[in-house]
């Protein structure tokens, strides 16, 4: 309903509710009747405004979200790095077409990237021999690439060769049946006896969302490639991420994202922990790395910038989690920390700093002169308890708050029991638990001190049994929580479900707002039930009482916000029942 901003008036709701929405273990409650009241003040003047950072969303690098996700690259192990620096090496997911009576497929160390020395040689021993369809290798992508009719795919890799140059580049259906789309690369001995980059773009005649990128030659020699990528062209915005998945997240209107990690950013070992600088420059020259925690190599074009610019084309505030030099198995002691704290103020000049300054600078060549909007950063990941882990924060709280006194640094300890015993700008708490208990957690902040550090409620979900691959009362119980980090936003700043996105290829966790694979994709009910509260940034929170006839067995609020199609203002109930 519309309403005047300055009118006031109470509302009763008789609130019939007929069945349970939380179902207790194996108890099934129906309560019939239960009749409630919930009493509004509906004034403005009474309420309270909850902050404009309060949900938003936490992307991290697992269940191949960004690879093969929300990523639109095609092409899974682009630069045959996957199987280590050592050669000869695994090329997995590249497959090698033709038998070893007409072809030779190993990789070696003559790329021409310095971080990323490994190429793969195609030895191609027939000639008029060779098959019709000739010889090389496809790559499937992750788990089939989705080509689409009348859209256009970019491919571009580097090539060398021993002699003439005849490459047919081809998007064909899994097994290599049934052409949607090809070209063929010619050039003399000349033109490719040194390391040459190949741009060209595909329109497919047709549609597979189970396809594959294929390579080929009929010509006798031997060819080098290295760095082969295939992006669809209609990105969003052109930067590279996925449409429909893109659209998915914005519809949530998230004020912040949390990026990129999570457990990713620890790394089981620092050895394999993500680092921004690896991630930034030209995507050719980025070494990639294998995610230790689950399990799976990225190339990182998804890398530090992108996540910078997919937080302003959200129009989110981005908050970089970055490593403090603590990993699930090792340690930096504080005494020689100091090199992992002058990489997080080289990150905050990459994204912040003037362009002319060295890292501002990358960021200007890389498409993006201005600053990006970086005010908050989280010192770690669940390393509170961890030995090493208060020395080394408060290095780099004191380096940080020295060069940026503006932004806000997120502890690692939960300060909602107990005061933390270190300064923070705001502290991290994570939940993950059965319905029953998330349902519970509805009052957790309602005797949390109203003083010092507030609350990023920055991983909540309902896990096991009770949400599955995702449920209906999972969500129900997220809900109820979330209804209390309403009531309790005066010292709840901001929270986010986890994890955001899953390939169903690849299920490292369960359950997740956002399921897809190459072509498909929807919302579990955890995803919809964010959506009902997208409006509660910058709403009102309205004082409201509830009198109900079982005790604590209904949470309810009440909301004022703004409809942005129609600029009314709008009240919303929400109520859930235990």
């Amino acid at each position: 309903m519309g309403f005047s901003k300055d009118s006031w008036c109470v509302f009763m709701l008789q609130l019939f509710i007929v069945v349970c929405l939380i179902v207790q273990s194996f108890d099934v409650k129906v309560h019939a009747d239960l009749n409630a009241t919930l009493t509004v003040n509906a004034s403005l003047a009474s309420g309270r405004r909850i902050p404009d950072t309060l949900f938003g969303i936490f992307f991290e690098e697992i269940n191949h979200a960004g690879a093969g996700g929300l990523w639109a690259e095609l092409v899974s192990n682009r630069g045959f790095e996957a199987g280590g620096p050592n050669t000869p090496s695994n090329i997995d997911p590249w497959s090698i077409i033709g038998n070893e009576t007409y072809i030779n497929v190993e990789t070696d160390r003559t790329s021409i990237f310095e971080r990323n020395k490994v190429a793969l040689r195609l030895e191609v021993l027939c000639d008029s021999t060779c098959p019709a369809d000739g010889v090389g290798v496809y790559n499937p992508g992750f788990w089939g690439m989705n080509i689409e009719q009348g859209k256009k795919y970019k491919v571009v890799f580097y090539a060398r060769s021993s002699g003439a140059l005849n490459l047919t580049v081809s998007l064909t259906g899994s097994n290599g049946v049934g052409n949607l789309a090809s070209t063929v690369i010619t050039g003399s001995a000349s033109d490719f006896s040194n390391w040459t980059k190949v741009e060209t773009v595909l329109e497919a005649k047709a549609t597979n969302g189970n396809s594959r990128l294929q390579l080929t030659t009929t010509t006798k020699g031997v060819v080098w490639l290295d760095q082969v990528s295939a992006m669809p062209l209609d990105t969003y915005k052109g930067h590279g991420f996925r449409n429909d998945l893109f659209q998915m997240v914005a519809d949530m209107k998230p004020s912040f994202i949390r990026f990129p990690g999570g457990c990713f950013v620890e790394g089981d070992y620092l050895r394999n922990a993500f680092r921004w600088k690896a991630s930034v420059g030209p995507w050719e020259e980025r070494p990639g790395h294998f995610g230790d925690v689950w399990k799976y190599w990225t190339d990182d074009g998804l890398g530090y910038y992108e996540f910078l610019q997919l937080s302003e084309d959200l129009g989110a505030l981005p908050i970089w989690v970055f490593n403090n030099g603590v990993s699930h198995n090792d340690e930096v002691d504080t005494s020689s920390v100091l090199p992992f704290v002058q990489e997080a103020l080289d990150g905050l000049e990459f994204a912040r700093g003037d362009p002319t300054s060295k890292w501002g600078s990358l960021r200007a060549a890389m498409g993006h002169p201005e600053p990006f909007n970086l005010k908050y950063v989280a010192v770690g990941n669940e390393d509170c308890g961890k030995k090493n882990y208060r020395g080394n924060y408060l290095r780099f709280y004191s380096a940080i708050r020295h060069a940026y006194p503006d932004i806000q640094i997120i502890s690692n300890c939960d300060g909602s029991s107990t005061p933390l015993d270190h300064p923070a700008d705001l502290y991290d708490y994570h939940i993950y638990t059965n319905a029953n208990d998330m349902f519970s957690k509805a009052t957790a902040f309602n005797r949390v001190t109203r003083s010092g550090p507030k609350a990023f409620v920055s991983e909540y979900a309902v896990t096991g049994n009770d949400a599955g691959q995702g449920s209906l009362l999972a969500a129900l119980a997220e809900a109820a929580f979330l209804i209390g980090i309403e009531k309790n936003s005066d010292i709840v700043n901001m929270a986010s479900y986890a994890p955001l996105f899953v390939n169903a290829n690849d299920r490292r966790w369960n359950p997740d707002a956002i399921v897809f694979n190459s072509f498909q994709h929807y919302g579990t009910p955890s995803y919809w039930m964010q959506l009902f509260f997208s409006e509660s940034n910058g709403a009102t929170f309205l004082n409201s009482t509830l009198q109900a006839t079982a005790s604590n067995s209904l949470i309810a609020s009440a909301i004022t916000w703004e409809n942005s199609a129609d600029k009314k203002t709008y009240i919303r109930i929400k109520h859930c029942e235990p």
